[in-house]
């Protein structure tokens, strides 16, 4: 289970990339990841897999920045 799953376990989908936050950050996320999720361009998530994909289309898991 990635880091992003287990911040985001019990969520109440539909939610919004500032809801998805939110959670993230109740759960023990680090600032960069609340971040991300807080900058992803989607009105409303419907589930995890949504997320995912929208965070893989940011290229925010996994990769390097610099």
């Amino acid at each position: 289970m990635t880091e992003v799953q287990k911040v985001l376990g019990g969520f109440d989908y539909p939610g919004t990339a500032e809801d998805l936050a939110k959670h993230a950050g109740q759960n023990g996320a680090d600032g960069d990841l609340v971040e991300t999720l807080r900058g992803l361009d989607k009105d409303q998530f419907d589930g995890p897999s949504a997320v995912m994909q929208a965070l893989g289309a940011e290229d925010a898991l996994g990769g390097s920045t610099s």
